[in-house]
């Protein structure tokens, strides 16, 4: 045998060395036909729910978005802003010019103790004494220091109060009405044949002995209470406000103090109608009569120190000419209040 051949039979073959091209990170697989899309996107997409954790691609932002994204955030944050300010100096501006908000606020600085002792000073003025307002620094104290001073707290809930009273007295009055509404309570029974009773009568027909009632509440009843006793209200005040002119008076008396003055008589108000709806015509009247003589006595000694005060301050004798016109407007404006109160509510109690 060939010694070639010998020793190639004796000696194990060695593997071939060909070298097997190795695919770098970045390419294919050289043996694939088609480039595999799967892995890549897989890749890609493990990449970027790896730091959200929950599954969700998180966006990335390149330095040149976060560049050109920040700038324009910020001016669009800056502008709004801006407007916002500017939007409500004006409607504050607007506001102020019609509706004083910030010297509103200095009447409705109320407590528990005020009102307690306002309502008191409502109904028996006369134990009060000291009918002075209270000032420091020439600005009048605030109310819930000063039971003098005026306030809308009580006004305010006064009148929407009154509004509801009005509505519930108005639904327990029954009247006839041309709509009637049949009371079911007494049922009509067949007439018998062989009987000599008269046959029920129709409810609409004379003789009838079946009761018509009529309901006087409706919604449209409240609305028109607050729409009236509103409009009584702006007339007092245009009224004032006119003979004050006319009168020449130089007073610290404000729109919004007249607005309270005059609205505490629906205290005395809602009282008579509660005692009407509970004692009948009798214990309204008694009321009603306590309420508008108290009513009477405290504006008579509250606006006589916004209007004869100035008066006195202005060195105008006692009885001269001007004081004695001052002191008829302040009779008048008292004198009117108990008027009022009985007409807005005489039909509430029947």
């Amino acid at each position: 045998m060939h010694p070639a051949g010998l020793a190639a039979a004796g000696t194990p073959r060695q593997p071939s060395k060909r070298r097997v091209p190795v695919s770098q990170p970045g390419m294919a697989d050289p043996h694939q036909l088609f480039d595999d899309t799967s892995s890549a996107q897989s890749r890609g997409y493990g990449a970027q729910r790896a730091p959200g954790g929950l599954g969700y691609p998180t966006a990335s932002a390149s330095p040149q978005a976060a560049f050109l994204g920040d700038p324009v955030s910020n001016m669009a944050m800056a502008y709004g802003s801006s407007l916002a300010a500017q939007g409500k100096e004006l409607v504050d501006k607007n506001i102020d010019r019609f509706i004083p908000v910030t010297k509103l606020k200095y009447y409705f600085a109320v407590d528990t103790m005020y009102v307690g002792k306002k309502l008191g000073l409502l109904f028996f003025p006369y134990l009060h004494q000291d009918w002075e307002v209270q000032y420091q620094q020439d600005t009048p104290v605030a109310p819930r220091f000063d039971v003098n001073a005026p306030d809308l707290y009580i006004p305010a809930m006064a009148f929407i109060t009154y509004v509801l009273v009005a509505g519930l007295a108005l639904g327990t009055q029954d009247s006839p009405s041309p709509h009637p509404v049949l009371d079911d309570t007494e049922p009509i029974l067949p007439r018998p044949l062989l009987t000599s009773c008269p046959a029920p009568t129709h409810p609409l027909h004379p003789g009838s002995s079946r009761k018509v009632l009529a309901e006087r509440f409706s919604p449209d009843l409240l609305g028109l209470q607050a729409s009236s006793a509103l409009a009584w209200l702006t007339l007092e005040v245009l009224a004032i406000l006119l003979s004050l002119y006319l009168v020449t008076v130089n007073t610290d008396l404000t729109t919004i103090d007249l607005v309270a003055f005059l609205g505490y008589k629906y205290v005395g108000m809602i009282g008579g109608v509660l005692m009407g709806l509970l004692f009948g015509k009798i214990g309204y009247y008694l009321v009603l009569g306590w309420c508008c003589v108290s009513i009477f006595v405290f504006m008579i000694r509250t606006l006589r120190l916004k209007i004869l005060a100035e008066a006195a301050a202005e060195g105008i004798p006692v009885r001269g000419a001007r004081n004695q016109l001052r002191m008829y407007l302040t009779m008048a404006v008292a004198a009117a209040q108990p008027l009022l109160m009985y007409w807005l509510t005489f039909h509430l109690v029947r």
